[in-house]
């Protein structure tokens, strides 16, 4: 019986750190296409990987593998029927997701502001998501879990 209990305890810890590396995965991965993209825009990094891996799952989303959609955008889509954009690769993706922001009324006044917060809570009040607060929750644990 012990030996039972220490083999099971023993998945259940090489399940846990499968699963940690493959959401550190995702964020070591697209981190470098945020921060360039940071630079161009003037939306801090944190806010643009957060909002991907939230909006993806940690980049287990159907839409961020097949459609290279890592924002939930919705338009022409030249893979399957859905109403999700597709994208050639995901950098368009992330790319497209910062154009989105800055043709906002809040981007002039925010851009260059390093704040995350005050990002998060003007994009939620322009009504990027349907549950801001719960959004904005989401993206603030992923924000300080990999320390963005």
């Amino acid at each position: 019986m012990k030996s039972f209990n220490i083999k099971f305890l023993s998945l259940i810890i090489l399940f846990f750190s499968l699963k940690i590396s493959a959401q550190n995965s995702y964020i070591n991965q697209y981190e470098p296409i945020a921060t360039e993209l940071s630079r161009e825009f003037g939306i801090p990094s944190a806010i643009i990987l957060s909002i991907a891996y939230v909006e993806t799952g940690g980049g287990n989303s159907k839409h961020a593998q097949t459609l290279n959609n890592h924002f939930g955008m919705v338009g022409k889509n030249t893979v399957n029927a859905s109403k999700f954009k597709s994208f050639e690769s995901s950098k368009e993706s992330f790319r497209a997701f910062c154009e989105m922001i800055s043709r906002k009324k809040y981007y002039q006044k925010m851009k260059g502001n390093l704040d995350y917060s005050q990002w998060l809570n003007a994009i939620a009040s322009a009504g990027y998501a349907g549950k801001p607060t719960e959004w904005k929750q989401k993206i603030n644990t992923v924000i300080k879990k990999f320390r963005l």
